[in-house]
């Protein structure tokens, strides 16, 4: 796979020129107004058409999206160091769960997936409507109609009850909150529908695409939470619907589960849909700013300084054990430079020691600067000041490997997901569980070792304490989390500004109006 970054980054870069936009007068043609029976006749051409619905996928593996479902959670905590990353008290709300429904934040990320789907649902209306049809736009359709419900399972997932928008010219009088168990039904059908028509393709042709796999890995979930989303739950249909992509055949465990996040990512065995990114075409990936303290830039010799911000707490950095080789995803500790100097912050003359210590959400002290374990999951690029060339992962094999697993405890089939989770333990050089190791708590704990910072953790905790009752999402935190009063915070506010534009939309319960 060796020429796929260059590939897609030619199909973004012709979709923005020649759909999109273009500043530059080429043979007398206007390239933003290009005719479509002139522009479809070539398979880039038609690549480069669904190119825009692709594109909002970049908002979700670093940005809005993936954040929300993490600082809200046990994994990530974002304190206030001095005036640092207070920002209107927004980054205490999400971990305190005090959420206000005028937070930008919530309306980047409703905006991201939205937009994704509308770039869909344009894509297919032109698609649909041409005289000429490719050969494969069946095919393209079924395509594009499975990355809209993944924006929609997304959006419905964070926000709850949501508009459901099949087609392009629904007008905005007709885009209403839509219940969250009739959103699921669209979804199963949209799914079930069009997902065995995709490609089973994992190669060029498909990488940074929805294929088959990316498809009923999406399906899974949707089944796999659909207690959370309709009151009953589906986890024989989970089991059953993970199995296809296991039993393909397609992919295989990397050696090292880390090697899935380097800056080539691309030749993952494990990775199963993926966002691409690279340094200059495809900018977005910039994860290692979040997190990593001022002075690491001396550490992986970027160009500018992080931000110093998102932090795993230490009870989260404590489901580690020291043989675990995910636990290398973390910094603690001295800090080192390139050279392997031990580092000191300029500014206060003190050493970069990073603690696990969080017992506060804000402290204007020097050192707590250096409060927070941090993540380097994602590989930080030498060069680089964010945009790195890691593509974003939002599927991979071992989520599979565990969604069934999870299925099978709560199936009855216990050994089977012994099993499972086993060769998940192995693969990161920790010892089998016995029979006695599995229980719903401590696989949630193995879960959250495998998958954290990969934006699924809001998703898992609500699901284990919809099916447990134990206050894993609700339940107070340390550094001072208090118990929710109620389970509403499960889902996000509606953002302001989108009723603000749409009168007709109504606010989740819980937030005012």
């Amino acid at each position: 796979m060796k020429n796929i970054k260059y590939i897609i980054s030619t199909m973004v870069l012709l979709a923005g020129g020649a759909i999109i936009q273009s500043c530059t007068k080429l043979d007398k043609q206007v390239y933003s107004v290009v005719p479509e029976n002139k522009f479809f006749q070539n398979d880039k051409q038609v690549a480069a058409a669904i190119a825009p619905a692709y594109n909002q996928l970049t908002n979700i593996p670093c940005n809005d999206v993936f954040q929300l479902n993490e600082v809200s959670t046990d994994e990530m905590v974002v304190p206030s160091r001095g005036n640092d990353w207070y920002d209107g008290g927004k980054w205490q709300s999400f971990w305190l769960h005090t959420f206000r429904n005028d937070y930008d934040n919530f309306d980047n990320a409703w905006k991201a997936l939205n937009n994704g789907i509308t770039k869909c649902n344009a894509a297919i209306a032109i698609l649909s409507k041409l005289a000429n049809k490719p050969a494969n736009s069946e095919q393209l359709i079924a395509e594009l109609k499975v990355l809209r419900a993944y924006y929609l399972y997304m959006s419905m997932d964070m926000f709850g009850n949501v508009p459901v928008v099949p087609s392009f010219d629904v007008t905005p009088d007709k885009i209403v909150n839509v219940p969250r168990k009739d959103v699921y039904a669209f979804l199963e059908s949209e799914l079930t529908t069009n997902v065995p028509l995709l490609s089973e393709a994992k190669d060029n042709t498909t990488y940074g695409h929805i294929n088959k796999w990316g498809g009923y890995m999406t399906l899974a979930k949707l089944y796999l939470n659909a207690q959370v989303y309709t009151g009953t739950a589906q986890w024989q249909k989970a089991k059953d619907v993970v199995d296809l992509v296991i039993k393909s055949g397609k992919y295989t465990l990397q050696p090292n589960v880390l090697d899935n996040f380097i800056v080539s990512n691309e030749n993952s065995s494990e990775n199963i849909f993926v966002v691409p990114f690279d340094n200059i075409n495809i900018t977005g990936n910039s994860i290692e700013l979040y997190t990593l303290n001022y002075n690491n830039q001396y550490t992986y010799n970027l160009t500018g300084q992080p931000y110093n911000g998102f932090s795993a707490p230490r009870a989260f950095y404590l489901k580690f054990t020291d043989d675990d080789a995910r636990k290398k995803m973390f910094l603690v500790g001295q800090q080192y430079s390139s050279a392997g100097a031990p580092l000191t912050d300029p500014a206060t003359g003190l050493k970069v020691i990073l603690s696990p210590y969080i017992n506060e959400l804000s402290n204007p002290t020097d050192s707590f600067k250096f409060a927070g374990v941090r993540s380097v999951k994602y590989a930080p690029q030498p060069g680089t000041h964010g945009d790195t060339n890691n593509d974003g992962v939002l599927f991979r094999y071992a989520d599979a490997l565990l969604m069934k697993a999870e299925a099978d405890m709560h199936l009855g089939n216990a050994a089977e997901a012994l099993t499972l989770v086993n060769t998940i333990r192995n693969r990161s050089g920790l010892p089998n569980w016995t029979p006695a190791d599995l229980t719903y708590a401590s696989f949630l704990d193995e879960r959250g070792r495998e998958m954290a910072w990969e934006g699924w953790r809001r998703n898992d905790l609500i699901r284990f304490e919809v099916a447990t009752g134990t206050k894993y999402f609700t339940g107070p935190r340390v550094p001072a989390k208090p118990q929710d009063a109620d389970t509403h915070t499960f889902i996000f506010p509606v953002p302001s500004p989108q009723i603000s534009a749409n009168p007709k939309l109504t606010q989740n319960p819980g937030y005012g109006k």
